[in-house]
């Protein structure tokens, strides 16, 4: 979406209703916003083909898959083999998500863990990857505020 205008009251409208109902038919969505289907289609269409909704994938708590452990990883690598890391990274099961920083540290690599000795085995791995100079490893303790865009949605829904 770099480089793109914001996403108007309408979008951040329809936005809403998928978070609320995440399934629900372009139909249902329509009726919703008192709008036609057609429009309805078209707005998911253009804002798919933007890259502001992303593909739909339910969220899974890693402890019900025998993972209870969270850690962040910052990392540091060396520039120029930057996307060789992250193939590596993509490689490793328990990493969970990778982002690019700057400062520092280069990336932040989440990952998830069975217990802490798994963790150490994960950290290990991280720090193994061809191209990565250091890491530091940090226990996640608890969530805080979980990841969330609709208070963003609201606000420009009522912009």
């Amino acid at each position: 979406m770099t480089g793109e205008e914001p996403l108007d009251t309408l979008d951040a409208r329809l936005l809403l209703a998928l978070t609320d109902e995440p399934r629900a038919p372009v139909a249902a969505l329509a009726a919703r916003l008192g709008l036609s289907r057609n429009t309805v289609q078209a707005r998911l269409g253009k804002l798919q083909r933007r890259g502001a909704l992303r593909s739909f994938e339910r969220c899974i708590d890693p402890a019900a898959l025998g993972y209870p452990l969270w850690a962040v990883i910052t990392t540091r690598v060396t520039q120029r083999r930057l996307e060789e890391v992250a193939g590596a990274l993509a490689r490793i099961p328990e990493v969970v998500e990778v982002e690019g920083l700057s400062g520092e540290s280069d990336l932040l690599v989440r990952v998830v863990a069975r217990d802490a000795e798994d963790l150490y085995r994960i950290a290990g791995r991280v720090l193994a990857a061809p191209g990565v100079e250091r890491t530091s490893t940090a226990l996640v303790m608890r969530e805080l505020v979980r990841h969330r865009l609709t208070p963003l949605l609201r606000r420009t829904a009522e912009e």
